[in-house]
């Protein structure tokens, strides 16, 4: 018999209590396992022809022990008994000669729970499609987009992707969980090009946790073109300070450095601008930052949403900043206990390793008025649709990266630019987001509405 077939006929439930309980057996004073099985579909079209697709699907065990407050990390792709037997007695051995650690250890036994009910995290139909019909709803989007406009005649391709997933904790603290996620979604790419040659490319997308919730392709075709059409002819402007306006996608990303600021790994080792900011006024008085693991939307669980973290701790809502004042780190065991705090439920657990720190449904809460008014009120300024480079130091602030977008004259979007620098320091932009649009919309497990900060440099021509 094989191993895949071995695998198959496993009670992986089983398996992870069992890997538990022999670790212990083995000299562990504790031990955590985790077990992860999923199957992959994905498929890319390019000028109407499959370039590739692939199917896939894998199982996996991870394994966490301590002896005392010395810990060690293995895991496996091999179900076998023979693979087990190495992955336990690897595991101790390592943690028998690594050194001690005064903050290591599971949570305690009275913090493990996981939310109750159906969240809508899995769906079965994700695989309802035939596979031709996956193909074809790539190819709808990618004719949708050429059709749209003569100056689209190529394509950097389309995708179609699917994805069933199943994940099991169990500790020797008596805690055991598990739960099932399902992902499908489709994307694709057009290049347009105008009458000089210049080409320029972007992109849109839809995703879902279930067939039913994906957009009509022929609609996500169409504004990718839109958005590849709007950056032809683009240009640079003088560098200048201006208003600067994130379009959603951008904001969501310069949003995510509040939580990158306030993660516990960064404030004990003082990586940091956001440590001994505890009560700090830290931005605006309208900006509001949030963490939500629990969130449902409709009977669908958000993208970020789970009923237990990589610990076995019920995953909440934390308010990260409320009204501009800094309210709580996100925070796992390990660091918690570092900072003399307790766990925000952030834990984020893979097969190897120790548990990091991940957001759930990560958002800044929307505001009262329109995109159109927000950009209305800019006189001059910058309205940015992509960023490039990695120029964010979370220690200092410093904020400088590469942008490309549309330049706004007297309310409205004028013409396209390219090839300029957008900078400032975190500290002070997040006190200058002088707007916040009302148009959040989650299509991933992070989230933000278009946002304006005023007094920016632009480093141009």
């Amino acid at each position: 018999m094989t191993t895949d077939e071995l695998s198959q006929q496993l009670d992986l439930n089983s398996l992870a209590q069992q890997v538990v309980e022999r670790a212990l057996q083995a000299g562990a004073t504790d031990a955590e396992a985790v077990v992860y099985e999923g199957d992959e579909f994905s498929t890319r079209v390019r000028l109407g022809q499959v370039e590739t697709l692939q199917e896939s699907g894998s199982r996996a065990i991870g394994l966490r022990v301590f002896i005392g407050q010395r810990t060690a990390n293995t895991s496996s792709s091999d179900l076998s008994e023979s693979s087990i037997r190495r992955l336990i007695d690897g595991a101790v051995g390592l943690a028998k000669i690594t050194s001690e650690d005064p903050f290591a250890g599971l949570p305690e036994t009275d913090e493990f729970g996981s939310l109750s009910g159906d969240l809508g995290l899995y769906f079965d139909d994700v695989y309802s499609l035939p596979v031709e019909q996956r193909i074809e709803i790539a190819r709808r989007c990618e004719a949708a987009a050429m059709a749209a406009d003569t100056r689209i005649q190529n394509s950097s391709g389309a995708d179609f992707d699917a994805a069933t997933s199943r994940k099991i904790v169990v500790n020797s603290r008596g805690f055991s969980g598990e739960y099932r996620r399902s992902y499908c979604g489709f994307s694709v790419s057009p290049i347009a090009q105008d009458m000089t040659g210049t080409m320029q490319r972007d992109y849109w997308y839809s995703s879902a946790r279930h067939i039913g919730g994906l957009e009509s392709p022929e609609e996500v075709g169409k504004e990718a073109a839109r958005r590849a059409l709007r950056r032809l002819g683009a240009r640079r402007v003088p560098t200048q300070k201006a208003p600067v306006v994130f379009s959603p996608e951008i904001a969501r990303s310069l949003m995510s450095n509040i939580f990158d600021a306030a993660n516990g790994d960064a404030i004990y080792r003082h990586a940091s601008f956001f440590a001994g900011q505890l009560g700090e006024q830290v931005a605006g008085e309208n900006v509001t930052i949030v963490d939500d693991g629990t969130l449902v939307f409709n009977g669908v669980a958000g993208f970020g949403t789970s009923p237990f973290d990589g610990e076995g701790l019920p995953t909440r809502r934390t308010v990260i900043v409320e009204n501009g004042v800094l309210k709580s780190y996100v925070l796992n065991s390990y660091t918690g206990r570092k900072l003399g705090l307790r766990s925000t439920g952030n834990a984020s657990r893979g097969l190897a390793g120790t548990p990091g720190i991940g957001a759930g449904n990560f958002f800044l809460q929307p505001g009262s008025i329109t995109p159109q008014q927000l950009i209305g009120d800019v006189k001059s300024g910058l309205y940015v649709t992509e960023t490039m480079g990695f120029g964010v130091n979370l220690v200092t602030g410093d904020y400088s990266q590469g942008a490309s977008g549309l330049w706004i004259e007297n309310g409205e979007l004028a013409y396209p630019v390219e090839e300029i620098t957008i900078a400032g320091n975190l500290k002070d932009m997040y006190r200058n987001i002088v707007a916040i649009g009302n148009d959040l919309t989650f299509r991933s497990s992070s989230a933000s509405p278009t946002i304006r900060i005023e007094g920016m440099t632009i480093a141009g021509s």
